[in-house]
């Protein structure tokens, strides 16, 4: 299972671990990945997710799952945000 946000692509970052002998040396810093369950309102389903704290907090400030989908970028998703996001487009064309 990788370590990357299946909504932002937020993955692993690398930089230096400092001592207080000013020593430095290699380290990751890790996203901080939850497994979430949103739920679509246009599609009336749940989904299960791993994404990023960060994520959560964007999606929540987007209004849910499908006005975030429907605003962000194809080549930040997961193969399976994508396709979450094409059946809420899909969704949202036979609505309108």
């Amino acid at each position: 299972m990788s370590r990357v946000c299946e909504l932002s692509g937020k993955g692993p970052m690398s930089g230096n671990k400092i001592s207080h002998a000013n020593n430095k040396t290699r380290r990751r810093f890790l996203p901080n990945l939850n497994e979430i369950t949103l739920i679509s309102d246009a599609l009336g389903r749940s989904f299960q997710l791993r994404i990023s704290a960060a994520a959560l907090r964007s999606v929540d400030h987007r209004g849910g799952l499908d006005a975030f989908l429907l605003k962000a970028k194809d080549d930040e998703l997961s193969s399976d945000a994508l396709a979450i996001k094409k059946e809420v487009v899909k969704a949202h064309a036979t609505v309108a």
